[in-house]
């Protein structure tokens, strides 16, 4: 085991650790309390390769591996993670899953752009009755022949008005159930495409969730992506990966927690001392510190499972829901460190724990990955 991180690693932390003090830091609290991100910092991360850094070279990627990538991902996270989400979806849903199974023609007139910032991304799955139950879509993609004519709602969608190119997974074939489900390319202001009012949301603020209806939109079927049936399957491997990222957000919002709380302890004083040398905070200072050492762990052995070509279903799936769970649990202790000023916005220590709940809930429940971890571990 090699617990070492090469040059290049800590070049690309070192330069995701910048960009977010430098870049996002300020004006986070404002963007969190208007809903908004500006599209300047999009482009930049765009400019910087954020965007798309494990896609091919030949397409505008960086050819990264996922380990780079997650290190991306915890840095950003520690200071904004709407912006970390924006950078998750578009690398790890839609770039990845058209690197991987769009063909030639797909890369070239989708693939370039998203890579490079040019254009944003989204992954479309969930429905009102379709969240976690992924088989269940209401939405449906007729053939015609040339075409499909697409119907139907899809909700929670992140990069839902600032996204150009959206992935909706849409069924084909009810009779078929998964196998007659499909995943098509649809771009923004095809007729018929309709994107609904903004989410109000407890956390991660400044993504725009949207729902987004689709009323007899026309989808060539060169945007189908895959053989026919194939959607099902594409959605559930682009999810493993993209559980990931998540993992390293919820990482990332931790630590950044986790640092505010240790530096606030050496500043905050009671009863005649620092209250960090008082063992009642000493001790919850620990008990961060090691849950987020154990999850950066499973973590990275996720990123280098995927990285060696390993099945990572269940490293993701581990590292989602152990990461989940320290960021709600980092993120609450942080707040109490902080005592009365953890409650007010300038200590950011609040808006990290609002952000943290959701890390739990999307690309996969923390109910859906114990069902993954479970059937993992006991199919032998």
């Amino acid at each position: 085991m090699d617990f070492k991180l090469t040059e290049e690693h800590l070049m690309i932390r070192d330069a995701a650790r910048d960009f977010a003090k430098t870049e996002l830091l300020p004006g986070v609290i404002e963007r969190d309390e208007k809903q908004e991100f500006p599209k300047e910092l999009i482009k930049k991360m765009g400019d910087l390769g954020f965007l798309g850094m494990m896609a091919s070279p030949e397409y505008g990627g960086g050819g990264m591996d996922t380990i780079s990538y997650v290190l991306a991902m915890e840095e950003l996270s520690k200071i904004d993670a709407s912006a970390s989400v924006m950078v998750s979806v578009n690398n790890s849903l839609v770039c990845w899953g058209l690197d991987t199974f769009g063909n030639e023609e797909q890369k070239k007139k989708y693939l370039s752009k998203l890579t490079t910032g040019e254009k944003l991304g989204a992954f479309c799955l969930s429905e009102p009755e379709a969240g976690s139950d992924a088989t269940s879509q209401r939405t449906t993609a007729i053939d015609k022949g040339d075409h499909y004519i697409l119907n139907g709602t899809k909700n929670w969608i992140t990069n839902g008005s600032s996204g150009d190119y959206f992935l909706v997974i849409a069924q084909t074939d009810k009779e078929k159930k998964h196998k007659g489900i499909n995943a098509f390319i649809v771009e923004k202001g095809w007729d018929g495409f309709e994107i609904g009012p903004k989410e109000q949301k407890l956390g991660i603020r400044g993504s725009d969730t949207h729902s987004l209806n689709f009323n007899d939109v026309k989808v060539p079927k060169e945007n189908r992506i895959g053989e026919d049936g194939f959607g099902f399957k594409f959605a559930m491997k682009t999810l493993s990966g993209g559980r990931i990222g998540i993992a390293a957000q919820a990482l990332g919002i931790a630590a950044g927690a986790y640092e505010l709380a240790k530096d606030y302890s050496k500043q905050r004083k009671a009863f005649g001392t620092e209250i960090c040398n008082h063992q009642a905070i000493a001790f919850k200072l620990a008990d961060m510190h090691t849950q987020i050492t154990a999850a950066r762990h499973l973590v990275m052995k996720a990123a280098w499972d995927k990285d060696q070509g390993e099945n990572y279903d269940l490293s993701g799936a581990m590292a989602k829901l152990h990461a989940s769970k320290t960021a709600m649990d980092v993120t609450i202790e942080a707040v109490q460190v902080h005592g009365g000023n953890g409650y007010v916005k300038e200590y950011h220590v609040e808006r990290l724990m609002r952000d943290a709940k959701i890390t739990q809930i999307y690309e996969g429940t923390s109910e859906i990955q114990k069902i993954v971890i479970s059937r993992s571990i006991l199919k032998d």
